[in-house]
């Protein structure tokens, strides 16, 4: 007969379990072919009186029918699907992988390699270096595939008169008329210039009188040169048609073409044909193309016929003024030429 508060006397009567009844686990372990003795359980109460043997344990002093203690202290079941305590995979369960996920980056040994970031940014500067290349070949022309201007060696002068060469007219007896004024709209001869982004311009205007011209006779002769450079179109493709339209003019007063040898690379003769007045006039124009550079040389006179025979100059025919356009144009485009 125990007293409340005695140790528990192993060989009273055995006392039922206060936690209940352990349910059996859902997922027993299976046992070994060639089980091993179970372990003593270190955390179990040591009974001092209990005999070691075994055998021992069947008492004649205890009941028949009496059952041996039970734990006071039972393993817990094991829910399916959790580790088996201890940081243990269950039984049937497989362990987790380990090492890092597949889609880690590697890294280079050493920790000497880039990540993803690293060569995006470089690729992304190589590409925007390569865009503003290309914007500046795009403004500066570099893809481009016209031809660069073939100006034939002339360079652009701001006094074309200082150039023009004059001796074919002063042969025939014309020199170049004084100045009326101080004023430069007065002023003769007159030149002027530009140097612009797609051509250079000159231009040259020469009045001339005739020597033992009537003085009571009216009289007008000029002399119209202008140079052009070409630096952005070349002028090939329309410069003879420009001279061939004269031909197609339906007008009163009809013109004649002809093409010249011997000038630049083409050079084309405009003449007007007389139309039987009373008046002494003359109308002819010289153009001529070397490369992209282009040249105009009209010459325009006019005279009156009320002057008596002796006193009036005698006007030259319109194949005199051509030789006289053609010669003052040889040397004039050879001084635009320097070192040539």
């Amino acid at each position: 007969m125990s007293v409340s508060g005695d140790q528990n006397n192993p060989y009273a009567q055995p006392q039922p379990n206060p936690y209940g009844q352990v349910p059996a686990p859902q997922n027993p372990v299976p046992t070994p072919q060639n089980p091993v003795s179970a372990q003593q359980n270190p955390y179990a109460p040591q009974n001092p009186h209990a005999p070691q043997n075994p055998q021992a344990s069947q008492n004649s002093h205890a009941p028949e029918n009496s059952h041996a203690p039970e734990n006071p202290y039972p393993q817990q079941a094991i829910p399916p699907g959790q580790t088996g305590g201890y940081g243990y995979p269950a039984p049937g369960v497989p362990a987790p992988p380990t090492g890092p996920p597949a889609w880690a980056p590697v890294a280079a040994p050493g920790g000497a390699g880039r990540g993803p970031s690293g060569w995006l940014w470089a690729v992304g500067g190589v590409v925007a270096a390569s865009a503003i290349w290309a914007s500046l070949l795009f403004a500066t022309g570099g893809f481009s595939s016209e031809p660069g201007p073939d100006l034939a060696g002339y360079a652009y002068t701001s006094d074309l008169c200082a150039d023009t060469a004059m001796a074919p007219f002063e042969d025939a007896r014309y020199k170049t008329k004084a100045s009326t004024g101080t004023a430069s709209k007065d002023a003769n001869p007159q030149h002027s210039g530009a140097q612009l982004k797609s051509l250079d311009t000159m231009t040259c205007n020469i009045s001339f009188e005739q020597d033992g011209a009537s003085t009571s006779a009216y009289s007008s002769t000029w002399l119209y040169n202008t140079a052009t450079l070409h630096k952005q179109t070349d002028p090939t493709p329309e410069f003879a048609d420009g001279y061939r339209s004269y031909e197609k003019q339906d007008t009163s007063v009809g013109y004649r073409v002809e093409a010249v040898p011997g000038l630049g690379d083409e050079a084309y003769l405009v003449t007007r044909k007389d139309d039987g007045s009373t008046s002494s006039s003359s109308y002819v124009i010289l153009g001529v193309r070397d490369g992209w550079m282009t040249y105009q040389s009209t010459w325009s006179s006019y005279a009156s016929s009320s002057g008596s025979g002796s006193d009036s100059g005698k006007q030259p025919t319109a194949t005199e003024v051509a030789t006289m356009l053609k010669t003052s144009a040889t040397e004039t485009l050879r001084r635009l030429r320097p070192g040539h």
